[in-house]
């Protein structure tokens, strides 16, 4: 059975800028990673870092489900205006069952005393990956840096010995 990551954000473009080399890295390391996103982009740069893409308001309004991931990672203003991601995620903190992980410009007041700041060091593959889904969703801005930084809580220690987040300061 193979880990799985959840990634909920509110554009193709904010997942692959903010969690991109994370991902890709994951894949990597032989975790299932499923990206859910608003509406219909292209999915072509979340393929490029080796994610499935599901579209956001169909998975969370299926009464189907698979099995729960193992980590969830949110962009904060999609946590804060969408109460189901909301639950979702504070569930998770609540009962143990997932490691989450929230980027973004802010970290919600709900969180903030419950996740801590981590960061994730890139590989050079996941830098060489994340900078091909950059130009195949025409991204333009900043270089591609050697880490991503996130706030996380439940941290992967005693899943298999996956420490990839690293806490800050």
């Amino acid at each position: 059975m193979r880990y799985r990551l959840a990634v909920v954000a509110p554009s193709m473009v904010d997942a692959v800028r903010n969690v991109g080399g994370w991902m890709f890295d994951r894949v990597m390391a032989g975790w299932d990673v499923t990206v859910l996103i608003s509406g219909s982009e292209d999915a072509r740069p979340l393929q490029i870092l080796g994610a499935t893409v599901l579209e956001l308001e169909q998975s969370l309004t299926s009464q189907a489900h698979g099995p729960m991931p193992h980590a969830i990672a949110v962009a904060a203003d999609l946590f804060e205006v969408d109460a189901r991601v909301r639950c979702g995620v504070l569930d998770a903190l609540d009962h143990g069952t997932a490691e989450v992980t929230v980027w973004g410009d802010t970290c919600p007041s709900e969180l903030d005393a419950r996740i801590g700041s981590v960061q994730h060091e890139l590989s050079v593959a996941a830098r060489a990956f994340k900078a091909q889904a950059f130009a195949a969703a025409a991204i333009g801005g900043p270089v591609i840096g050697r880490t991503e930084v996130f706030r996380g809580g439940l941290p992967l220690a005693q899943l298999a010995g996956v420490r990839d987040l690293v806490p800050m300061g």
